[in-house]
C-alpha cells in the first residue's frame, strides 16, 4: 500500500494552482452541456442531451487523492477536460505529458510532467505524484454498479428484535388521513431496485419483506409528473425507497456508527421516509433500461453523495442535475447530504407511520 509523504511538492503545488490559467471555481463545476448553459437553468424540455462521457484513459484517474479531506487534490472532468481542484476556490486544467503524466496549467517544462498517476494491477490510479510528493487515493465508496456497506455496530437481528418492540414517538397537533398509494400502480414504467429488500444495501442484510414502494397520494402524484416529463427525455424514474416504517429508520440509527449519522434520521423525530413524503431514486435510460451513472452510489455514507459535490464527470453531474431539476420543479427538495433523496413540500401534514409492508400489501 502506498504511504502518503508531503514534500515541498504540496507547497509548490498550492502556489501553482493560485498562478496558473484558471479554468473554474467549484460553481462553475455544475454540469453543463459542451457549448450550452447549466441544466438547472434550462426547462426540461429546452435542455440538450448529456455531455459525452471522458476518454476511457481517464476513468481510472478520475477521484480524490491525498490523506484527509482538507488535504486533497480532486481529479475530475469537465467539458472534455481533465482538471485538478485543490483548494476549493480554484481548479487547472491538466495537460497530457506521456503515459499518465500530466503538467498543471501552463507551468513546468513540456518534457517534465509535475503530475503522474501510479495506476493499481485493475488499471485504476492507486496514488498520484505531484513533484516529490505522492498523494494516496481516498477510499470515499465503491465503484459505480457496486454496494456501500458499513459494519453494523451490533448484529442486525438484534437491532431489529429490538427496533419491532419500540414505539414511534408520540406527536400532537393536526395531521392528514395517511393515504399512501403504491407507485408502481400508477404508472408501469416507474421501475423498481428497492435495495432494503434485498442484502445490496449498506447494512448488508434484507430490512423489507416485500420489495414495494409507497408514498402519500400528493407527493406520489408529484413524483408520476416528474416522471413523465422525464419519459419525454428518454429518462424514467427507478426507485430505491418510499415510505419506510419506522422500526426501520430506528434499526438504521442504532446501527450506524455515530461519526455518520449525517446520513441516517434520527428515530426520535422520524423521518420523512416514515411519513410516507420522501423518496429515494435515480434515473434510468427508457432506451437500455439501465441506471444512469452518478457522481457516488446509492447510500454512499461519504462528500460524493453530496447534490453539490463538484467531483465526477460532465455526464454524472448532468445527470444528477436533471434528476434533482426534474423533482423540484413537482415540489421536492433535495436533502443536502444525498444527492438520491427528495422531499415533498407537505411532509409535515403526515404522521410518522409505522405499518408493515405485510399490512399495507393486504390494503392494496
Amino acid at each position: 500500500m502506498n504511504r502518503w509523504r508531503a514534500g515541498p511538492g504540496a507547497a509548490r503545488l498550492r502556489c501553482a494552482l493560485l498562478g496558473a490559467v484558471i479554468v473554474g471555481a467549484p460553481a462553475a463545476l455544475v454540469p453543463a452541456s459542451p457549448g450550452g448553459p447549466s441544466p438547472r437553468s434550462l426547462p426540461l424540455a429546452a435542455r440538450q442531451g448529456p455531455p459525452p462521457p471522458p476518454p476511457g484513459r481517464w476513468r481510472g484517474l478520475i477521484g480524490e487523492y491525498g490523506p484527509d479531506s482538507t488535504t486533497r487534490v480532486v481529479i475530475l472532468e469537465r467539458d472534455g477536460r481533465l482538471l485538478a481542484w485543490f483548494d476549493s476556490t480554484r481548479s487547472s486544467e491538466l495537460h497530457p505529458a506521456g503515459d499518465d503524466g500530466f503538467r498543471l496549467g501552463t507551468t513546468g517544462p513540456r518534457d517534465h510532467p509535475e503530475v503522474r498517476f501510479q495506476r493499481g494491477a485493475s488499471g485504476r490510479a492507486s496514488a498520484v505524484s505531484v513533484w516529490d510528493s505522492l498523494w494516496p487515493r481516498r477510499a470515499l465508496g465503491p465503484e459505480e454498479g457496486s454496494v456501500f456497506r458499513i459494519t453494523p455496530v451490533r448484529p442486525v437481528e438484534e437491532l431489529r428484535r429490538e427496533a419491532l418492540a419500540a414505539s414511534p414517538p408520540a406527536e400532537t397537533g393536526e395531521f392528514r388521513e395517511t393515504d399512501l398509494v403504491e407507485l408502481v400502480k400508477l404508472d408501469s414504467t416507474i421501475r423498481l431496485d428497492i435495495r432494503y429488500a434485498t442484502a445490496r444495501n449498506f447494512l448488508g442484510t434484507p430490512l423489507y419483506s416485500q420489495a414495494r414502494a409507497f408514498m402519500q397520494r400528493p407527493a406520489a402524484e408529484a413524483l408520476l409528473r416528474a416522471h413523465r416529463k422525464l419519459r419525454a427525455m428518454g429518462y424514467g424514474l427507478l426507485i430505491h425507497d418510499a415510505y419506510r416504517p419506522w422500526y426501520v429508520t430506528r434499526m438504521f440509527w442504532d446501527g450506524t456508527p455515530p461519526a455518520q449519522h449525517e446520513f441516517v434520521a434520527d428515530p426520535a423525530t422520524g423521518s420523512r421516509h416514515n411519513r410516507g413524503c420522501a423518496v429515494d431514486l435515480t434515473l434510468y435510460d427508457l432506451r437500455t433500461g439501465h441506471a444512469v451513472e452518478m457522481p457516488g452510489v446509492y447510500d454512499e455514507m461519504s462528500h460524493r453523495s453530496y447534490p453539490s459535490y463538484p467531483g465526477g464527470t460532465s455526464r454524472q453531474r448532468w445527470y444528477r442535475e436533471l434528476l434533482r431539476r426534474a423533482m423540484e420543479a413537482e415540489g421536492f427538495t433535495v436533502y443536502s447530504a444525498e444527492w438520491w433523496h427528495f422531499d415533498y413540500k407537505d411532509w409535515k401534514s403526515y404522521r410518522i407511520g409505522n405499518t408493515t409492508f405485510e399490512r399495507l400489501g393486504r390494503a392494496h
